[in-house]
């Protein structure tokens, strides 16, 4: 279904090639523009929805399995808001941005190297500070998500007041960042996503059995033979990293880590041997979806990824839970 929706996302838009023009430019480019168009204008975001998606979606089902806790996302944790909170101290440290256009209001980052790397580094600073608490009070799974919360909130309010603070030009560059859009991905950025998506994910199924054990119990995982602490500081930590390089490329992404692993479970139920793989499946087309949506079912209107999966997220996300109560 994700490469049958690919394919078909390929041949949207004004270019009027036919399915084997796309797929000649697509695998022999000879530097046209409608080689450029099929590159740059489709291929490019259909590879950033899918990776970002995949790398959303594992990161939330491996959350979800360590910490035992079905709202337990990146998203929910503040790993999204500790990367705009960084990504708007770089924009204001950086005297804002230059704003291009008026009709798409595209914004470019004076530096966007070190907004992404700012983001990452907060995004980063809010998972270190997370593990901390676990190491220090010993705190259960379910206070970990608290804490998390607790961080969201306390980056959203650092955001708001840098908001608040900033001149209208810095102002746009921090709202325009938050967006979560496929866009802003280059090609060298999705290949540092791949390369770190690739082995966190083989290492994620490796540790497969690790968190069914630990699903059913830190006794029994222990029992089992189970590395309690280290798997979850270990798991924690590298969907942290994997979670902290898009949304720092890509923006504010939300809800992909939340209802993917959800959506995955109600199918084939809680056995991380299909939920990890078929979370990162279901990750990637529920973000190919998105796109698709806000980029041609709104006329000329393009509406960031972000905003889509935010607004489709919630609903679907509850209308999940109630299905699954009612089955109950």
């Amino acid at each position: 279904m994700l490469v049958f929706l690919s394919l078909f996302t390929l041949g949207l838009g004004d270019t009027d090639l036919s399915y084997s023009e796309i797929l000649r430019y697509l695998f022999f480019p000879d530097g046209s523009w409608n080689a450029t168009a099929v590159w740059e204008l489709r291929f490019r975001m259909i590879a950033a929805a899918i990776l970002a998606g995949a790398a959303l979606g594992i990161a939330g089902a491996v959350m979800q399995s360590i910490l035992r806790n079905p709202l337990a996302s990146p998203f929910t944790l503040g790993l999204s808001n500790a990367a705009a909170f960084g990504a708007a101290v770089a924009i204001l440290a950086g005297n804002g941005s230059s704003i291009m256009g008026s009709a798409s209001a595209f914004v470019d980052g004076s530096n966007p190297f070190v907004i992404t790397l700012c983001a990452f580094a907060f995004a980063m600073l809010a998972t270190g500070v997370m593990l901390l608490l676990v190491r220090v009070t010993g705190c259960t799974p379910e206070t970990i998500v608290l804490a998390g919360t607790a961080l969201s909130s306390i980056f959203s309010a650092g955001l708001a007041f840098l908001q608040y603070t900033a001149d209208d030009n810095s102002l746009s560059a921090i709202v325009y960042w938050q967006f979560g859009t496929l866009s802003k991905c280059s090609f060298e950025q999705l290949a540092i996503i791949l390369a770190v998506l690739v082995p966190v994910s083989l290492y994620f199924l490796h540790k497969r059995w690790d968190y069914n054990a630990m699903e059913a119990g830190e006794d029994v995982a222990r029992g089992l033979g189970v590395n309690v602490r280290l798997t979850r500081y270990l798991g924690l930590a590298l969907a942290a990293v994997l979670t902290a390089i898009v949304v720092s490329f890509m923006g504010v992404i939300g809800f992909i880590g939340l209802v993917g692993p959800h959506m995955v479970k109600r199918l084939v139920g809680n056995d991380n041997r299909y939920v990890l793989p078929g979370s990162m499946a279901v990750g990637a087309l529920v973000l190919l979806l998105a796109y698709i949506v806000g980029t041609f079912g709104f006329g000329e209107e393009v509406i960031p990824v972000g905003i889509i999966t935010s607004a489709v997220g919630g609903p679907l996300f509850i209308w999940i839970l109630i299905r699954g109560r009612v089955r109950r």
